[in-house]
């Protein structure tokens, strides 16, 4: 369900400039895994770790919000637009979030 959401909001954003780029790139990490047809968006090898505090939730939480940096997407978590960083920044992202904290 959420990888239709995703693909959705790639293919029908009239200004998203990368659009045949993520989809080339979202294809091919899916050829590479025998357990997709098409695209695959979640890398497979991730090792589940329990939030039990808020010191956790939020380490984690950066950790995400950090990435688009990291992969030069952008200056500011904030800036990526497909990133709860905004509403934690005080905007309003795409998705409905409840915050944590």
């Amino acid at each position: 369900h959420s990888s239709k959401t995703i693909l959705k909001s790639i293919l029908d954003n009239p200004v998203e400039s990368r659009k045949k780029w993520m989809m080339w790139m979202f294809e091919k990490a899916g050829k590479m895994n025998c357990n997709n047809t098409k695209y695959q968006f979640w890398q497979q090898n991730n090792h589940p770790i329990e939030l039990f505090n808020s010191g956790i939730l939020e380490q984690k939480l950066k950790y995400l919000h950090d990435n688009p940096i990291k992969e030069g997407f952008v200056v500011e978590p904030w800036e990526y637009k497909y990133s709860s960083a905004i509403d934690y920044a005080g905007g309003k992202g795409l998705i409905l979030i409840e915050r944590a904290f």
